[in-house]
């Protein structure tokens, strides 16, 4: 199963978060995102972890690669970011 990790750097929650749930039509729909969890940073409230389960790895590099992800991202007050295009190697018992 491919994932998407990503590590965002955000000015204000509450400017961010409306604009990233206004987007996830978006995410599913040209990203092959299947959903996923939100993190935050226990030590920083403002860095923030999203992991999105993907149909297919190609659609979900493109996405992160679109204007349209990038004019999201300048909308949410975004300031730094990395993508992660992770494969399951294998589960791990507890």
């Amino acid at each position: 199963m491919p994932y998407l990790l990503a590590r965002l750097k955000i000015e204000d929650y509450a400017k961010w978060k409306p604009i990233f749930d206004e987007h996830a039509k978006d995410r599913k729909e040209f990203g092959g995102s299947k959903g996923g969890t939100l993190f935050r940073n226990a030590h920083d409230e403002n860095e923030f972890f999203v992991l999105l389960e993907l149909e297919d790895l190609d659609k979900g590099r493109k996405f992160v690669e679109s204007d349209n992800v990038k004019e999201a991202m300048s909308r949410a007050g975004v300031t730094g970011h990395d993508f992660y295009f992770l494969e399951e190697a294998e589960k791990i018992p507890g």
